[in-house]
């Protein structure tokens, strides 16, 4: 039985995206719906905040300083804590419904994120690249929600979940590329307990994955099996991210805009959790520009 702890007792509208930062030992996240990125420092207990103008949907740390974001309106360059966001390309410009949510980078430096497409009237999201000269490609359309970016630890394998799907999808991937290939269904999980939302690999290249709706986190095997359920104080954890000075401290985020009913059951909605694990995560890879 894991012990599940508030390692952040805030109550974030729709917590997603947490990233360690090694160099800092600081855990970084983003609070979509309220357009905002955070800094999260748990040897102080310190928070501080970015608010933006539009929703940040996920980002990444670049390699010498600042950021990589992924906003409604495309990729976006952050020099440093509290700069002026320098835009690069929005992909998805005249897809007015879409902004984009989830992704990571890959060993190379290139930067993965999929979209959101709320209507869900069809599969309107897409999976794009920013590669490190700066230019996007469409590695995948056809998505209801673009999420669980991650890798196996030997960059071989792509994983992607599509989140009202209740599918997490894998994929060969060609490093030097940048491409995916082969798809097939990792996880098929049944409707109704939870649906798959973001996840990160640990160093036996087992997938922890959020899931959202289903009051828990679970790690599969790379061969798709279940071989752990942790349960956490929240109907929608949203992510999962590997910080600690060993990399054994999983912490969750979660969703604070929930009915009266359910805030009432499970009063920490939206703060980030954590709790210990035995296989210690990956350190995330940085966008090289």
């Amino acid at each position: 039985m894991r012990h599940v702890e508030v390692a952040l007792d805030v109550k974030a509208n729709l917590g997603e995206c947490p990233r360690w930062d090694e160099k800092t030992q600081k855990l970084y996240w983003v609070d979509i719906n309220a357009f905002q990125l955070h800094c999260f420092d748990p040897a102080t207990g310190d928070n501080k905040t970015l608010t933006f103008e539009e929703e940040i949907g996920c980002f990444a740390l670049r390699q010498d300083k600042g950021f990589v974001l992924a906003m409604r309106h495309g990729f976006f360059l952050l020099d440093g804590w509290n700069t002026d966001l320098k835009p690069i390309t929005d992909p998805e410009e005249g897809l007015t419904s879409n902004r984009f949510n989830d992704g990571r980078c890959d060993a190379a430096g290139r930067f993965i994120a999929g979209s959101y497409y709320p209507p869900k009237d069809h599969d309107g999201a897409n999976l794009w690249t920013l590669d490190t000269d700066l230019s996007a490609k469409k590695l995948r359309g056809d998505l209801l929600t673009s999420n669980g970016a991650a890798f196996s630890p030997d960059n071989k394998t792509f994983y992607l979940s599509d989140t009202p799907k209740h599918v997490i999808y894998q994929y060969d991937y060609d490093l030097q590329a940048g491409t995916i290939a082969n798809e097939r269904v990792f996880h098929q999980f049944p409707h109704g307990n939870g649906r798959p939302d973001g996840a990160s690999v640990d160093a036996e290249g087992c997938y922890w994955t959020a899931l959202y709706e289903g009051g828990r986190v679970v790690r599969l095997s790379p061969q798709g099996e279940i071989l752990e359920e942790v349960q956490v104080p929240a109907k929608c954890p949203t992510m999962v991210a590997f910080g600690g000075a060993d990399l054994k401290t999983l912490y969750v985020t979660t969703v604070g805009n929930r009915s009266e009913e359910e805030l009432q059951e499970f009063p920490h909605s939206g703060a980030i959790f954590k709790f210990e694990v035995d296989v210690p995560g990956l350190v995330e890879n940085r966008f090289a520009k």
